[in-house]
């Protein structure tokens, strides 16, 4: 039998073994899912994760468009954004954004906002791949299916 290490072993990059999800987001709730991405672009759902490399999975989400906030977040809350000049403070909700030409950046800004702000959280953020309708151009990795709906009854909104 081999005997257990008491040292932590540190991955280097070329070590690491990039995986694909596939995660359809029709019904899901966004927070909820955001988290559940960011965990796995960061490379926390595997026990080789080291901190200071981009140990993470590539992930591809489909039906975007579709996903929903729970409460009444959609008319309540709000995105800001300044322009750079002097009062050039810009607002708007999330069913404007979600109704609007780019409906991926409501998960995407939320990603984003749970990922480490450097160059290897954006490294991280490229391997996020966000698709409004069904169809992406990721077959060709062969993406394992990931049900998020089954993890916890509260991922997906009813009624």
């Amino acid at each position: 039998m081999k005997a257990l290490s008491k040292q932590t072993r540190s991955i280097k990059p070329a070590e690491v073994e990039k995986n694909w999800h596939l995660i359809d987001a029709e019904d899901l709730v966004v927070g909820r899912l955001a988290s559940i991405i960011a965990k796995i672009l960061r490379g926390k759902n595997k026990p080789s994760f080291t901190p200071h490399v981009d140990c993470g999975d590539h992930v591809v989400v489909i039906n975007v468009d579709k996903v929903k906030f729970t409460g009444r977040k959609t008319q309540d809350k709000r995105y800001y954004k300044h322009t750079g000049y002097p009062g050039g403070i810009k607002e708007t909700s999330p069913a404007k954004v979600l109704e609007g030409r780019f409906p991926e950046r409501v998960l995407e800004k939320a990603v984003e906002r749970m990922i480490p702000r450097g160059p290897l959280g954006r490294q991280q953020m490229k391997a996020l791949h966000l698709y409004a309708g069904t169809e992406h151009p990721h077959a060709g990795q062969n993406p394992q299916v990931l049900d998020v709906a089954s993890m916890n009854r509260k991922n997906k909104v009813t009624g």
